[in-house]
Parts: structure tokens; C-alpha cells; sequence
């Protein structure tokens, strides 16, 4: 392995000891939320734009994940896959398609919503944030706090993502979100950005999961499609839940 190579796993080891270490209070903050809208029949919705949408899908539709998370896909920005990819970019500052977006799908008072933005300046998800809590969603953001104090909010009322949720979980990146420099590269480059980012949001349903699971409650969870009757037992769940669940017909 080259010492590029294994500066990279001790970079992204130690911001998980980071994260584990300094957000564990509001991992359970947000376990606890997000368990208590398992519990009280809530929705619950999970945002990012860009490479943020890799750690809002991943909580989706997959193998020992709650079977009741959504993604809330705005279009031209959940993922990369808008071509050309930097239309994405350009959507993220664009006012009102977010919001139109929460308006249309069937979020509503009592839900719950993870917006994921690692900077927590652009439009999009500082509005978002702000529309689903004047709605009566609970909302949790997923960011990284060195931004604020680098970088200038584009959002025209000056504030931050941070400044728009219930509940803030800090994925510790620094700005930039480059790990490494090498001479002759003229940038920093290695970001780690979605390994902690995805890390907080598979340690809250972890942990919410344990919380409903203590109370007598069976949480709905996922097998893998991968093993005998994986996809029977998942289709079974997915019917039993169907008034919260949005990516089936």
C-alpha cells in the first residue's frame, strides 16, 4: 500500500473516533427521534444533493435498514447522474424546487426529515429545512460546523443549515473536504466526507433501532434480498407499511 494510500484510512479512522467520541449526545438525540416517529406512526424522509444524497440513500431500501425510510428525491439534484453533473450544482442555489418538491410528496405534521449538506450554505437545503419545520416536521441536519465560520451562506437570510434543524449532527469535515496534499498537486484531495456522513446516519438507526427494540416494540427491518426468503419477508413488510413507504407501488 502506498503512504498516500494509508494516510487515507488514518485520516477517515480518526474523524470516526471524532464523531463517535464528540457527537455521541446528539446521535442519541436523534436516535430518540427518530425512534418516536417509528413509534407514532410518522413518516420519515431523508434529503441530500449531490454526493450528500450518497448517505440519504444509504439508509434506504437496503439489508437491516428500517423498511420505512424515504428518499425525498428532488429532481436534477439526488446524486450525479444529471448531465451535464454540474447542473446539480446549479439547482442546489436554485430557490423554490425544494420546497414544491416536500409539497408534493406526502410528508406531512409528525414526520420526520434528514437534510444532508456538508456545507450547509447553499439554497437548497437551508430552505428546505426551514419549510419542513414551519410544516411540523421534526428536522435533523446532517453538516459539517467548519463551514459556517469559513464560508458565506448563499441562502438569502444569511443563515446556515445548522441554524434550521431540530437536531444537528457535525460529520467533523474540514473545510474543503480534502484529507491529503501531495507535492506537485495543487489541491488538497481524499475526501472523507461521505464515510462520515453515512457512518452518523447508520449509527442513529443503530441506536434507534436498539431504543425500539428495548420497549417491547419490533422494529421493521430489512433482509437481505441476497438470502432464502429475503425478498418474501421484505415484500411482506413493505405491504404491512404501506401507508409509509413511497418508493413501491
Amino acid at each position: 500500500m502506498s503512504d498516500l494510500a494509508g494516510q487515507y484510512f488514518d485520516a477517515a479512522i480518526s474523524l470516526l473516533q471524532r464523531v463517535r467520541t464528540e457527537e455521541a449526545e446528539s446521535v442519541e438525540r436523534a436516535a430518540e427521534a427518530l425512534a418516536g416517529t417509528v413509534r407514532d406512526g410518522g413518516r420519515i424522509f431523508t434529503f441530500g444533493a449531490g454526493h450528500s444524497s450518497l448517505a440519504a440513500q444509504d439508509v434506504v431500501y437496503r439489508a437491516g435498514g428500517l423498511v420505512l425510510m424515504n428518499l425525498l428525491a428532488v429532481p436534477g439534484v439526488t446524486g450525479v447522474d444529471v448531465i451535464p453533473a454540474h447542473l446539480g450544482s446549479s439547482l442546489e442555489r436554485v430557490s423554490g424546487l425544494a420546497t414544491a418538491t416536500l409539497d408534493a410528496s406526502p410528508a406531512r405534521r409528525g414526520d420526520l426529515l434528514f437534510v444532508i449538506s456538508l456545507s450547509g450554505r447553499q439554497v437548497m437545503p437551508v430552505e428546505l429545512a426551514m419549510h419542513a419545520r414551519e410544516r411540523g416536521l421534526t428536522v435533523i441536519g446532517v453538516t459539517s460546523l467548519a463551514y459556517p465560520a469559513a464560508v458565506s451562506s448563499q441562502h438569502p437570510s444569511g443563515t446556515y443549515l445548522k441554524d434550521q434543524c431540530d437536531i444537528v449532527l457535525d460529520n467533523k469535515i474540514a473545510v474543503g473536504d480534502g484529507e491529503l496534499s501531495a507535492e506537485g498537486a495543487d489541491t488538497t484531495f481524499g475526501p472523507v466526507s461521505s464515510i462520515t456522513t453515512i457512518a452518523l446516519m447508520q449509527a442513529v438507526v443503530a441506536s434507534a433501532v436498539g431504543k425500539l427494540a428495548a420497549r417491547g416494540l419490533t422494529p421493521p427491518l430489512f433482509r437481505s434480498g441476497n438470502v432464502d426468503g429475503g425478498m418474501d419477508w421484505n415484500a411482506k413488510l413493505m405491504a404491512e407499511h404501506r401507508d409509509r413507504v413511497f418508493y413501491t407501488f
